[in-house]
């Protein structure tokens, strides 16, 4: 029986080199699996049949839209997860989902092997690779454009040579990779990282600069789900779309930054995630009012473990898996409204409201009908300082 090989397909020049590439290198059949995560573009039954002009034995397309919203979005979205406190883990996120549906089509298929499209520089060979070791780790990986050194110039003449039904001329000086949740932009003149960027790379916001009228939105959490905008009961799908749409008008969720990779060199992005900017930001907003100040700021620290663990491609680890756990618990009460202005390239939180509440009117104000005993504080500050003062007066007789 002749081997099989599922390849991660997006139906650009590189993997549609691939399938004829490795069929050459390694005699297998290649089954192309492409995944939409909202990227837009080519409509799915465009990029299948070009995966079979380009000699794949099968081709599956996959609406992945609303499963990448409330199962891989949603959770980045309930742990406030940005990594370096800045990247909400655009491309991160839609690679384990990817991994899965790579994973359930090579059993389908009967593969041993399946090969991506990334080069050896990125974090996503990690992600595709530690997420397929650890979802079947009876599957092996290949990566043409690594493994094989496939370069530009080789694939372009391997596309020509053999006619296959793709362009390879024109090349965007950008590398792009989107999806519902934000878009990354990186290379070309980007990688000096004095340029300023400029407004052509940009197509989920709009220039923060340019006088526009502030729209106000609220914004309804259940348990640390959007489940409204002003009202109307959304998905997460919808509340993402909605809030690209809304909060990009206004060129929120704009970030360019010199970002950490995992493999160990620090690489200038340039990302726009208008919704998941307005999202984690009214979703911050709802924790400050509704959980206890111990478990928010010990949660904190679990974002930033959760956001590594995910940029790092551990999204199947049992860390990750655990935390999980406690994000979701610690969101058990995070329900009400948050009302945000959207303008100027910022989402800024005006209003809160919630049933769930740890915030009483009556202990913070410091008019007539405050409930709060001042009278208890001079005992509790002096028994609060008491250890630093015991240290003090010994270090003060040396």
């Amino acid at each position: 029986m002749t081997e099989r090989v599922v390849l991660a397909y997006s139906g650009g020049l590189d993997t549609s080199v691939c399938i004829g590439w490795i069929a050459e290198a390694t005699g297998a059949e290649v089954v192309a699996v492409a995944v939409d995560v909202g990227q837009g573009g080519e409509s799915l039954d465009v990029i299948r049949k070009r995966a079979l002009a380009c000699g794949a034995v099968e081709a599956e397309v996959v609406d992945a839209r609303e499963e990448f919203a409330q199962e891989y979005c949603l959770p980045a979205i309930k742990a406030n997860a940005l990594y370096m406190d800045r990247y909400p883990l655009v491309s991160a996120l839609s690679r384990p989902l990817i991994v899965r549906h790579l994973a359930a089509a090579a059993h389908k298929h009967g593969a041993d092997t399946v090969a991506h499209g990334c080069t050896g520089k990125g974090n996503d060979q990690v992600r595709f690779e530690a997420g397929i070791a650890a979802l079947a780790p009876d599957l092996t990986c290949i990566a043409p454009v690594r493994d094989y050194a496939m370069t530009r110039d080789k694939a372009i003449a391997f596309a020509e040579e053999k006619g296959l039904p793709i362009a390879t001329s024109k090349k965007s000086p950008y590398s792009i990779d989107a999806n519902l949740f934000g878009r990354a932009i990186e290379t070309g003149f980007l990688e000096d990282i004095w340029n300023a960027p400029i407004e052509d790379i940009y197509e989920y916001t709009q220039d923060p600069a340019v006088a526009r009228e502030p729209d106000e939105v609220v914004i309804t959490f259940d348990k640390g789900a959007p489940v409204a905008i002003d009202g109307r009961p959304v998905t997460p799908l919808q509340a993402i779309l909605e809030l690209n749409e809304r909060a990009g008008a206004h060129g929120v969720g704009r970030i360019d930054m010199v970002e950490d990779r995992l493999v160990g060199i620090k690489s200038r992005e340039v990302y726009e995630s208008p919704g998941a900017i307005a999202l984690i930001t009214a979703h911050q907003e709802l924790e400050n009012v509704t959980v206890e100040r111990e478990l928010a700021r010990y949660k904190r620290q679990v974002e930033q473990r959760w956001s590594e663990l995910v940029y790092d491609g551990m999204w199947f680890s049992p860390l990750k898996r655990a935390l999980d756990g406690f994000v979701n618990e610690a969101n058990e009460h995070v329900s009400g409204d948050i009302r945000m202005v959207l303008h100027g390239g910022r989402a800024v939180v005006t209003g809160r409201r919630s049933e769930q509440s740890l915030y009483d009117f009556n202990l913070a104000t410091y008019d007539t009908g405050d409930t709060f005993d001042q009278s208890l504080a001079k005992g509790f500050i002096d028994i609060f300082g008491l250890s630093s003062r015991i240290a003090s007066k010994r270090d003060l007789t040396r």
